[in-house]
């Protein structure tokens, strides 16, 4: 992995538990070892990407990647990849949204909204872990920009 891949954070929103670990260990076992930071709801996220001033800025310069579930308990991921996507400090920073839902019209408006790519969560044990670990090959070749 290149210096720069080392240095970008990701930032999981995703409320099962259970997706949360399956998500990590298949990043990890693809060989993604970036800090992964984790939120079980909206909220949380919103606060950390956010930071106390609400402007973003706070991750001036550090290069983010968002892993996005669109069924949280509190604020939909539509509305946080819309704020994520008009915030000057954030709006570089690529999305995946991953989520249990096909709906082609919010598979449409997610991308309308500027997410990256948009993947279906497998209800399949096995074809979800595959399908993590294939993100994980992806996420170490792709470029992602620092914040502005």
């Amino acid at each position: 992995m290149s210096e720069q891949s080392r240095q970008v954070r990701i930032v999981m929103v995703e409320d099962d538990e259970g997706h949360a670990k399956l998500i990590e260990k298949n990043l990890r076992r693809a060989g993604v070892h970036n800090e992964l930071l984790s939120f079980r709801d909206g909220s949380s996220s919103l606060q950390f990407l956010f930071g106390p001033d609400g402007s973003g800025e706070v991750h001036r310069g550090q290069p983010l990647l968002i892993l996005l579930d669109l069924n949280l308990p509190d604020i939909s991921g539509t509305d946080i990849l819309q704020r994520i996507k008009e915030n000057e400090h954030l709006k570089l920073s690529p999305v995946v949204v991953l989520t249990t839902t096909d709906d082609k019209v919010e598979i449409q408006r997610c991308y309308d909204l500027g997410c990256n790519v948009y993947i279906t969560k497998p209800v399949n044990y096995e074809n979800f872990a595959n399908a993590i670990r294939q993100l994980g090959l992806f996420f170490a070749v792709i470029q992602v920009p620092e914040t502005a």
